[in-house]
């Protein structure tokens, strides 16, 4: 489920996921093959030409090398992906929740009762606002989950009582379940507005979003530090997330022209990732080191593993031709 704008090969190269991630996986897992043009003009094909083995012990793993390697290894020009087979039925709701920590709760117990869940996204107070105003919905002012299950019609009736029963003891209300193509549709196209509402609350201000993964066992301490952090820096950074992954963002909605709410932007920006990797988490769940996060990498990776990428780049790219500056 990538971005209206996403290509497949733009995909592999930041290792970016969506919304089916939790239960599909990420980028990364369902590349089977990449053929890239190396930085001197040679052609690769990561698997070796035509090879599309859904496992191999066959020497280095250069697939997962070029996975995430944000351009800066090489061109990728194609892509061999794993298939999933459709689910024989689809269930989606949207649960309401008295506070973002019972939201990202509720997450953390429907995963530890391994409810085969494909997609739960959550939304803050701010972002169900906004994206309810700006899809025409009308949704609660309260944070809220989008969970949506697959299965045959037999298992999905029992994965929804499991659902049901773990919202409730969160104190999640509002349960009603869409099963049809244009009800659940509608219910997603109000998520994957989130950027275009966030934007909508302040008209001709600039958007910035952040990106950290956290274990779902920190998740909802780092949710709910990271909410307190917004309200006390006095920033627009409506919640959003593929929590299902221990993954959410912030998106930032600031005047740009404002010198002082850039400097709050950038220092809220820092510590947000501080925080996720002091949980043992990431610094960036999918959208890629580029140039603002190298700082972080170094913090996560340590300095022998910069070391390390940077021989690597060094032995691909001794000329600094791919994407010179991102990343190292």
């Amino acid at each position: 489920d990538p971005g209206a704008d996403a290509s497949l090969c733009g995909m592999a190269a930041t290792g970016a996921s969506g919304t089916n991630a939790v239960r599909y996986g990420t980028m990364r897992p369902n590349v089977l093959n990449l053929r890239v043009v190396l930085p001197d003009g040679r052609l690769l094909h990561t698997a070796g030409p035509g090879r599309q083995p859904r496992k191999r012990a066959a020497g280095y793993d250069l697939t997962s090398l070029f996975v995430g390697s944000e351009g800066t290894l090489g061109f990728l020009t194609q892509a061999t992906l794993r298939l999933h087979p459709l689910p024989e039925a689809t269930a989606v709701t949207v649960a309401s929740f008295p506070s973002v920590g019972a939201a990202v709760a509720c997450t953390v117990q429907v995963l530890q009762a391994a409810v085969p869940v494909a997609r739960i996204e959550f939304l803050d107070e701010v972002m169900a606002d906004a994206c309810g105003r700006f899809s025409g919905m009308g949704l609660p002012v309260a944070a809220m989950l989008l969970l949506e299950l697959h299965g045959s019609r037999r298992s999905l009736a029992e994965q929804q009582q499991q659902t049901e029963e773990i919202v409730k003891q969160n104190g999640g209300s509002g349960l009603a379940w869409a099963e049809g193509l244009e009800e659940r549709e509608r219910l997603w196209s109000m998520r994957h507005s989130a950027w275009y509402a966030a934007l909508a609350l302040r008209p001709g201000c600039q958007g910035y979003s952040t990106d950290v993964c956290v274990p779902i066992s920190r998740l909802p301490d780092v949710v709910v530090e990271t909410k307190q952090d917004l309200q006390a820096s006095g920033l627009t950074g409506p919640m959003v997330g593929h929590v299902g992954d221990g993954n959410f963002h912030c998106i930032l909605v600031f005047n740009c022209q404002d010198r002082e709410e850039a400097q709050r932007i950038h220092a809220f920006t820092q510590r947000l990732g501080r925080r996720a990797l002091a949980a043992g988490g990431t610094c960036t769940g999918e959208h890629g080191v580029g140039l603002g996060k190298r700082a972080l990498l170094q913090e996560e990776l340590g300095q022998e593993g910069l070391d390390t990428l940077r021989s690597i780049k060094a032995a691909l790219d001794p000329h600094n031709l791919m994407n010179p500056g991102k990343v190292l």
